[in-house]
This record gives C-alpha cells, sequence and structure tokens, in this order.
C-alpha cells in the first residue's frame, strides 16, 4: 500500500514539474487574452484599426480572412506569409497561389497602431488571426473567440506553398486531404470555402470554364453573364478584370454561396465540386438551409486553421515590421 502511494506521489510530483518547466519555459500554448498584461487593448486596437480600415477600403476585410488561409495552411501560422524579399528570405507572395491578394500594406497600418501602445509585443501572426476575425463580423459572420500568443517565423516556405494551398481547380479528393492533413474535417472544409461567399475571381481563374464552350456544370443564364465581365478568353492579369463570387450579397459572408453553387452559379471549380461530391453535398444542402448552421462551421474551422502549428515561445519573434525578419 505504501509503495502505491509511493508512486502515485512521485508520479504527481514529476508531473507538476514538467508543467511548470514548460509554464517557465515560456512554452507554453495558445491561450485566450494572452496579451491582458502585456497589452491590454492589444485586441481592442486591432478591432479599431480593422474597423476603420473597412470603412475606407471594404474589401480588407476578405484580404483578412484570405491572409489567414494562405499563411495558415503552409506550415505555421506565423506571418511567413507577410515576409517581402529581402535578406536571404523569398516571400510565398511570388507563388501562384498568391495571384490577386492585396492589401499587405495595411497590416502595417495595424501593426503600427500595436506599436506605439505596446512596444515589440504583438506578433504579426496574431494580427494575421485577429485581423481575420474581426474582418469576419465586419461582413457579417460570426464573432469568434481566438487564442493568441503566435510568434513570427525568421523564414519563409515559398517552396511548400503550393503542395500547400489547394487550387481553384483540384479535385475534391485533394482538397479534402490536405484540410484533414492540418485537423479540418469534411464539414469544416466546406465552411471555410464559404469564405467565397465574399470578394471576387479574377477573370484569368474563370475563363477555362467559358471558352471554347461552356462548361456543362455551369447554369447557362449565369455563365452569359460572367462572359459579360471576362469577354476575353485570354484576360490580361494587372486588368482589373474580375466576376463577384457572390452578385446577390457580395459582401456578406453568408449561406448564399451554397445556394448559388447549388443552382450551378459557382464560379470556381471547386465551388462545382462541393455539389457534385457525394461527400461534401450533404454539408453543402444543410449551410444553404441554415446560415445559423453554416456560420457555427465556420467559426470552428476558422479556429481549428488558426492554431495549425503556431510557434510559441523561443520558436519565432515578434516581428518590428511584419514585412522583415528583424535584425539581429
Amino acid at each position: 500500500m505504501a509503495t502505491h502511494s509511493f508512486t502515485f506521489g512521485s508520479t504527481f510530483i514529476l508531473l507538476l514539474l514538467s508543467l511548470l518547466l514548460q509554464f517557465y519555459s515560456g512554452k507554453s500554448e495558445l491561450q485566450l487574452n494572452y496579451y491582458s498584461e502585456s497589452c491590454p487593448r492589444a485586441e481592442e486596437i486591432i478591432k479599431e484599426e480593422v474597423t476603420k480600415l473597412y470603412h475606407e477600403h471594404g474589401n480588407t476585410a476578405v484580404s483578412w480572412i484570405r491572409n489567414l488561409f494562405h499563411d495558415c495552411s503552409v506550415k505555421s501560422c506565423d506571418a511567413s506569409l507577410l515576409l517581402e524579399t529581402a535578406n536571404g528570405v523569398v516571400s510565398e507572395k511570388g507563388s501562384s497561389r498568391s495571384f490577386g491578394m492585396r492589401n499587405f500594406k495595411y497590416v502595417n497600418t495595424i501593426k503600427k497602431a500595436l506599436e506605439n501602445e505596446c512596444p515589440n509585443t504583438v506578433s504579426c501572426a496574431d494580427i494575421v488571426a485577429l485581423s481575420a476575425r474581426d474582418g469576419a463580423a465586419m461582413l457579417g459572420g460570426p464573432y469568434m473567440t481566438m487564442k493568441t500568443g503566435r510568434k513570427d517565423s525568421k523564414e519563409s516556405y515559398l517552396d511548400d506553398v503550393e503542395s500547400s494551398i489547394p487550387n481553384h481547380n483540384d479535385t475534391m479528393s485533394f482538397v479534402l486531404s490536405t484540410f484533414q492533413s492540418i485537423g479540418i474535417d469534411t464539414e469544416g472544409t466546406v465552411a471555410l470555402l464559404g469564405a467565397h461567399s465574399v470578394g471576387r475571381v479574377h477573370c484569368i481563374n474563370i475563363v477555362h470554364r467559358l471558352y471554347p464552350t461552356v462548361d456543362p456544370t455551369l447554369d447557362p443564364e449565369y455563365a452569359e453573364y460572367l462572359k459579360g465581365r471576362c469577354p476575353s478568353p485570354y484576360p490580361n492579369p494587372n486588368a482589373v478584370e474580375y466576376a463577384r463570387n457572390d452578385r446577390e450579397t457580395p459582401m456578406v459572408l453568408d449561406n448564399m454561396y451554397y445556394k448559388n453553387i447549388m443552382s450551378q452559379k459557382g464560379l470556381l471549380v471547386v465551388d462545382q465540386e462541393l455539389v457534385s461530391d457525394p461527400n461534401t453535398y450533404p454539408f453543402v444542402e444543410k449551410m444553404a438551409a441554415d446560415n445559423g448552421y453554416f456560420h457555427d462551421q465556420f467559426s470552428r474551422a476558422l479556429i481549428t486553421l488558426s492554431e495549425n502549428n503556431p510557434l510559441i515561445g523561443d520558436q519565432g519573434e515578434i516581428r518590428k515590421d511584419c514585412r522583415f525578419v528583424n535584425k539581429s
């Protein structure tokens, strides 16, 4: 009996010591209100800046969501996406997957406001996460409670971008397996693709469904609308030639996207794949019928994505300028 209690006591003490070591090493997991003492107004400042930018440039809210998707899908939620090509770093923005991404300059607008309040405290990776959360809310989406404490990477991962971020014409099985690898199930993947409810798509990603013949899975009247938006089979990638993802509520993060794709009015091949794949179609039906259900699943999936393999403790740094690794 004494032996058993000694074993239990020893195990408990070892467990307690390991937890204390983890705590003092600064490598604790992400947590709610991480900046409550070091920068109490951090989340409020980010929300203020996101709101201000939304009223000046409405499309920034869409950019914040896309930033999170592109950053967190590649290796880690570590703001590697934001790095410019400099000092041996080759930017992920040069990937074809990053085509059409914009508003990066406004990330530093948010960063500057935080630096004025709390220098060298709030990471760019947390700005990416929290701006996406606040951007989604500005677009009429759900408000999410997100953990913070991410650190910024000291390198970019350009070579990993294309294998980590599904393309608009990939098969649904590939899309599902890619998301599954970072812990997002089929239901969550269908919800995340609902982000296509907002923003726009450049004609360069649409014309292969229109020319030389129209994709038979497209609604004929919708195809004519798309041809009006994209009159040439050879669009100029540098020109402002695009079609809205959702013509009904183009700047509202809602379930209209699912209603559209069920009516063969999806812009991209991957949108149509959601309807034609028997693994995803039941969730498309449910989300088309219930906006609250879509918002619940979108929140769950976005939070999972935002917590993908974060750098914590001394694994990363707090960049002074989100575009560049700190000078040593």
